[in-house]
């Protein structure tokens, strides 16, 4: 007796409802379906439906056993396409979703790297500044720059990601320079709205976390947009370093407030909490942990 495929024809059967609809299902013949479940309930001693000429009924112990029955075929089946997939190559379409400024600067060229190391992978990825639902819009993964909050996702640290304070020295010399995050209400703030809380900014001080609500006259949600209103000495912004670094290189924006900086932020890649990762995922995310680190 073949336990394995007993198992599944029970399960079938449940599921469908009839015998001949599981029959069906597993192309095989009714007979054959409930000669296979006869033989489960012989192995385990114990009737698993009660049969009738209109319906089936399960048992008490019957359901019971297929929802064991259900979990163990899945995880079967879920080691199964593991160990498969692990000795295939990568291949197929990988729907990627990311910020639109940090995908433009960084994104691009790790995909093209990863591209070059494997030819049956075609990727398309989607740049926009809003949290896409990675489950109902078919995403395979995303990256993200943010505090991970949603235990729904598994979370995958790519690099730090700094947050830093900064003004042209122009604006600063027609108003004051900041030298506590409080003095920050005085001034005309660049709002960039991809923050959860964009109106209320983070410090830390003596190791203690601490919020500064800002106000300002230009709100927008990317951070290059932001960078580029900071750049007009329009006010003080606070950007993602990958944004502002090229400029506070050349000192065309200063960094203000470092010492209270909260590093809360990070890289992630974000994906679902699924048992079994189709190579072209695994592999991909393992690409950009070892590219982010290089």
């Amino acid at each position: 007796m073949d336990i394995l495929t007993s198992m599944r024809t029970y399960a079938a059967v449940v599921t469908t409802g009839s015998f001949t609809a599981a029959a069906e299902r597993l192309g095989i013949s009714k007979s054959l379906t409930s000669k296979y479940v006869g033989q489960l309930e012989d192995h385990l001693g114990v009737r698993l439906l009660n049969r009738t000429t209109r319906k089936l009924n399960l048992t008490e112990v019957g359901q019971a056993y297929y929802q064991r029955c259900q979990q163990l075929l899945e995880d079967f089946d879920e080691l199964e396409a593991a160990i498969k997939d692990k000795q295939a190559a990568p291949q197929g379409k990988l729907l990627v979703a990311a910020p639109t400024t940090f995908g433009e600067k960084y994104l691009t060229q790790a995909v093209a790297d990863y591209l070059d190391q494997q030819p049956g992978v075609s990727v398309e990825l989607v740049l926009g500044d809003r949290f896409v639902n990675i489950v109902d819009e078919g995403f395979d993964l995303a990256v993200r720059i943010y505090k991970p909050t949603d235990s729904s996702l598994i979370a995958r640290r790519l690099a730090p990601a700094r947050m830093i304070v900064c003004a042209t020295q122009e604006y600063l010399s027609r108003t004051s320079t900041p030298v506590h995050p409080n003095e920050l209400a005085k001034h005309n703030c660049i709002i960039d709205t991809n923050f959860h809380f964009p109106d209320r900014w983070q410090f830390q001080e003596k190791g203690q976390a601490f919020n500064v609500d800002v106000t300002g006259r230009f709100r927008v949600n990317n951070a290059l947009a932001a960078r580029n209103m900071i750049l007009t000495s329009q006010g003080i912004g606070l950007c993602p370093s990958y944004a502002v670094s090229e400029d506070i290189r050349k000192n065309s924006l200063k960094i203000l407030l470092q010492e209270y900086e909260a590093f809360e932020y990070g890289v992630y890649a974000v994906y679902p909490h699924n048992r079994h990762l189709a190579a072209k995922v695994r592999t991909f995310i393992d690409f950009l942990i070892q590219w982010f680190e290089d």
